[in-house]
């Protein structure tokens, strides 16, 4: 939610097709308790805190960070916003607490182990595994910042707003002539002129004006070493001794860099995410879920668009989108077999398959081979064309395996809904 918005304000608009691709890339998000960390290493002024798995933890935390603090600040750690208005199913109200420090374990361990629900998670919640424990700031002002990758100005745009502690979604409904957008030339680096147009925008009211511009300076050169696609603070906050604070870090790292940010990488949260797209992942597949009831395998973005376009047309859902890509082994064929087949939504499964560098014999092994070994419990229709089309449409014939072929693509979705409805 909060990236769309944020391109929506850096005016771009994408197309379906272009939020699918986007959905369709995979990038590092890492937790709050981190990000403040990899701020404060970059010289970002963050609270002081600690992250712990266990009650057990707790006390030992509070006499090491928080020696001389009657209070104290529960966060607890899921991969999503929102997490102060959530509901743990546990029946325990809310993801963040300020508490007195000898609380805090009471706290904690209502949130430990537990899932969280927010507007962001969905109905299936997201589990604490860790609670971040921090100071609590005397905080005299709140304030928005963010760092996102711009397409219509090739490079990092500043996204900053005076008002802060509320989502960027009702900033902009309420204040939006509050919000400004700095772009930055990316061969040139931020300058002071840059960083003081943030500043002016930001309207600090008590921060020293050159502290806050060298802070918006190494936010934007730790945006560019990491990486980042998107670096989010909310609030950026001022407190009673005269300080910008990162007082929340939403940090997403570029995919495509990770051979570079090894250290960075090794951060990930598996735990956090779709445990089909992880597995996907691991296949070097691409997963993305979806509501419907007809599990589709595809190979590239453009033939998955028109294949939930024609399952519509013809009254269906997608429930999923697989897509094995241009040169999927038969081994991928049968991961993503199982990947599709662990949804129970699924009623259907409709592979539509173009071969061009995938060769469709490939792909029919691969199919008959999963639906021996993931023994198939619904319906698979299946449409081929392209390189060694007939190869392939004879091995699904001899394969003895109760397969649905398809002529066209209007045919097999035609075929996948109605087997899903009298599935």
């Amino acid at each position: 939610m909060v990236r769309g918005l944020l391109r929506k304000l850096a005016g771009r608009s994408l197309s379906l097709a272009g939020k699918w691709q986007q959905q369709q890339l995979r990038r590092l998000n890492i937790h709050e308790y981190q990000g403040a960390e990899l701020m404060g290493k970059h010289g970002i002024n963050v609270p002081r805190g600690v992250a712990i798995g266990s009650i057990g933890e707790v006390k030992k935390a509070i006499q090491e960070f928080f020696p001389n603090q009657n209070e104290v600040v529960v966060k607890s750690q899921v991969l999503a916003g929102g997490r102060g208005l959530g509901k743990f199913k546990n029946g325990f109200q809310g993801g963040v607490h300020i508490v007195k420090t000898d609380q805090a374990g009471d706290v904690a361990g209502k949130m430990l182990g537990q899932i969280l629900v927010t507007e962001q998670t969905g109905s299936q919640g997201k589990i604490v595994s860790k609670v971040y424990l921090c100071e609590k700031l005397s905080l005299v002002n709140e304030m928005y910042f963010s760092i996102i990758l711009d397409r219509a100005t090739a490079g990092p745009l500043i996204i900053a707003c005076r008002k802060g502690g509320t989502s960027i979604e009702d900033l902009a409904e309420k204040f939006p002539d509050m919000i400004i957008k700095v772009p930055i030339d990316v061969f040139k680096g931020i300058t002071d002129s840059d960083a003081a147009k943030v500043v002016d925008g930001l309207a600090p009211k008590v921060a020293d004006r050159s502290d806050s511009i060298e802070q918006v300076k190494k936010l934007y050169n730790l945006f560019c070493q990491c990486d980042c696609t998107l670096l989010e603070i909310n609030p950026l906050a001022e407190t009673s001794d005269k300080k910008l604070v990162a007082a929340d870090a939403k940090m997403n790292f570029d995919d495509n860099a990770a051979y570079r940010q090894k250290e960075l990488f090794s951060l990930r949260d598996s735990s956090q995410e779709d445990p089909r797209e992880v597995a996907a992942a691991k296949a070097d597949l691409n997963y993305i879920g979806l509501d419907g009831e007809i599990g589709c395998m595809v190979n590239g973005a453009g033939l998955a668009m028109a294949t939930m376009d024609i399952i519509k047309l013809h009254g269906g859902t997608p429930a999923n989108f697989l897509d094995v890509g241009g040169n999927a082994s038969e081994g991928q064929v049968v991961e993503a077999f199982k990947i599709l087949t662990s949804d129970d939504k699924v009623k259907a499964i409709m592979v539509n398959i173009f071969g061009g560098i995938m060769k469709c014999d490939v792909i029919a092994n691969g199919i008959v081979n999963a639906a021996k070994q993931v023994q198939l419990k619904v319906p698979v229709v299946v449409r081929l064309e392209g390189t060694n089309v007939d190869e392939g449409k004879r091995i699904l014939k001899e394969s003895g395996m109760k397969l649905i072929t398809a002529e066209d693509l209007d045919d097999a979705a035609e075929k996948a809904v109605k087997a899903a409805t009298s599935s």
